[in-house]
């Protein structure tokens, strides 16, 4: 048997219907589970990769910056 349970949020509307279209569902509750989903499972989400990923984008932008300078 699986454990499962009810877990609710508020949102903006705007917020809903964005993530219905990013995620290409039409109800709230497909929507969310696909978005949970991803989230668990992409790389690019995990705490520690956000903040090399931060690094990585300012450091980008600071040699951008540096080459449109010159």
């Amino acid at each position: 048997m699986r454990d499962i349970t009810h877990a609710q949020t508020i949102l903006q509307q705007k917020q809903l219907e964005k993530l219905k279209e990013e995620t290409g569902e039409e109800t709230t509750k497909k929507s969310l589970q696909k978005a949970v989903d991803h989230y668990l499972k992409c790389s690019h989400c995990k705490e520690e990769n956000l903040d090399d990923l931060a690094l990585k984008e300012k450091l980008k932008q600071k040699q951008n910056n540096k080459e449109e300078t010159n």
